[in-house]
């Protein structure tokens, strides 16, 4: 290319609180820059880190250029890659019309990422002083771990490649966070393979929380087994390999030959158990932590990192009618023989119903209210048994508490365990929901009394502990049944009432009383 044609490449690293993780980024970026010297090459951060990437598209413009190739400096194509980092070029590209963006695949199992990691496993082999065969082996590969199953599926791709092509006798993968299993229990695992050496090897571009976590754990495990050899391998770090990489990536982009793992998207095709993410709209999620650490600095003379880093929360501010409509509701009538943590829910109620008898056959276990509020904000999870319940919960509050929704009713797992039982889809939805997430979650029913029963069996049969059961269902076939049952499970907080009256708003809405009340506290705690 000519000076005037010179390509700009813009490397978008991940960012981190560790100091060590951003110069060992911002070396990789130099080398990138001798490798491509006709380039124009700048770096910027997703989180945490300055400078952001966009500061880092403007300092590339600035240089001259009038065509930009975007490379995600991170190994697989998860959350970051597939949503917040094109959410970023999407920015850029409206915001300067005439330059042509292109955004680059991440480096994911290129080949010369496999010779890279062969090289950091044959460098750890080295340092011990005992001569084994690979047969005696086993690979234990940390990958960081994602939300994203295509991309945890990658780790384990690569875990089978190098244990076929380097001999070994088994491999092991285990996650840093986000996955199972985790580090620790993966090591624990390994060693009761009985393999004479574990070779761990964490699948990452750069030193880091989750690395030091990782060698950690490592060393763990060697003061655990003093008859087991563990050997720590190397991270891929600063390397010519990668520098290329990102190279070609950026050269891709640029030709329109950019290959995502779209066949497997869990965002464009339904991937089982994944189905409802389908389609969902590319929104960014790093927002609140982009440049944060720049942020904190600037303001350490005043506050300190811990404070500066902390969310900020303000009170709920209803609207103007739904203010006035609580008003009426509080001197509609006299509500001095509740409880006054059950107000807010209560009220709410009154709200959804339109009368104010509704309250009166409410009924709350014992700390149930306080047991949910705090659900919320340590499980951040609402399960619920239709989607009604969960379009009724308030989308703001769920975007200010970070709660995640989740109702299985519509996946076709949940069709095919409701044919295969002989349950209702409801049912076979509260089954599938406590199979994928346990006891952290705030389960609410407002519509299907099998949803309880199916609840109350999960519960008193198979010890399911969710942290809240809101069972507020409609209906004259089974709903007084059902609401009974659900109020003699002592193992759990619930919410209920008695008789026929209910539906999914109701549900709804004692979910959205505990989110206020959730979020007012959290100011309140702030203001002090």
């Amino acid at each position: 290319m000519t000076q005037k044609e010179k390509l700009g490449i813009v490397v978008a690293g991940h960012g981190s609180r560790d100091p060590d993780a951003v110069r060992e980024f911002e070396a990789l970026v130099e080398l990138v820059r001798a490798r491509a010297p006709d380039d124009v090459v700048t770096h910027g951060y997703l989180e945490f880190s300055s400078p952001t990437i966009a500061e880092a598209v403007q300092a590339n413009l600035a240089a001259g250029t009038r065509q930009v190739a975007v490379v995600p400096g991170v190994l697989l194509a998860a959350r970051h890659a597939k949503n917040d980092m094109p959410a970023e070029v999407q920015a850029m590209a409206r915001d300067y019309p005439d330059i042509d963006f292109h955004f680059g695949a991440p480096m994911n199992l290129h080949p010369q990422l496999l010779q890279l990691a062969q090289e950091r496993i044959v460098e750890a082999e080295a340092t011990s002083p005992l001569t084994l065969r690979r047969s005696d082996t086993c690979l234990v590969l940390v990958g960081r771990g994602t939300t994203d199953p295509d991309a945890n599926g990658e780790v384990s791709k690569l875990a089978r490649m190098l244990e076929e092509g380097m001999g070994f006798g088994g491999v092991y993968v285990c996650y840093s966070g986000t996955a199972t299993p985790l580090v620790a229990d993966g090591l624990r695992a390994a060693a009761r393979m009985g393999y004479q050496r574990l070779v761990v090897l964490p699948f990452f571009l750069f030193d880091g929380v989750l690395v030091k976590r990782i060698y950690a754990a490592a060393d763990d495990l060697r003061e655990r087994e003093p008859g087991l050899e563990v050997l720590k391998a190397g991270y891929f770090g600063v390397h010519s390999h990668v520098a290329d990489v990102i190279i070609e990536r950026a050269r891709e982009a640029v030709a329109g030959r950019a290959a995502m793992n779209c066949s497997l998207c869990k965002y464009r095709v339904q991937i089982v158990g994944f189905e409802q993410q389908v389609g969902e709209p590319q929104r960014a999620h790093h927002l609140a932590v982009r440049g944060l650490l720049a942020q904190v600095s600037a303001t350490a003379s005043a506050t300190a990192p811990e404070t500066a880093a902390t969310p900020s929360y303000a009170p709920y501010e209803p609207h103007p009618i739904e203010a006035e409509s609580f008003r009426i509701i509080a001197a509609g009538r006299d509500w001095s023989g509740f409880p006054a943590s059950h107000l807010t829910v209560l009220q709410r109620l009154v709200h959804t119903s339109g009368d104010f008898g509704a309250v009166d056959d409410m009924y709350f276990s014992p700390g149930a209210v306080e047991s949910g509020i705090l659900a919320l904000l340590r499980c951040k999870r609402v399960l619920t048994d239709v989607t009604m319940v969960q379009t009724g919960l308030k989308r703001q509050l769920l975007e200010q508490l970070g709660i995640d929704t989740w109702c299985g009713v519509h996946d076709r797992e949940t069709h095919l365990m409701s044919a295969a039982e002989g349950i209702t889809r409801s049912a076979a939805g509260v089954r599938r929901g406590w199979q994928k997430f346990g006891n952290d979650v705030v389960l609410a029913i407002g519509d299907a009394p099998t949803a309880i029963a199916e609840a109350a069996r999960l519960i008193r049969d198979h010890g399911w502990r969710p942290q809240l059961v809101i069972g507020l269902p409609v209906g004259f076939v089974g709903t007084r049944e059902t609401k009974d049952e659900l109020r003699r499970c002592l193992q759990v907080p619930r919410i209920t009432n008695s008789g026929t009256r209910g539906g999914s708003p109701w549900a709804a809405s004692v979910v959205n009383g505990l989110m206020i009340d959730a979020l007012n506290q959290l100011a309140g705690y702030e203001a002090r």
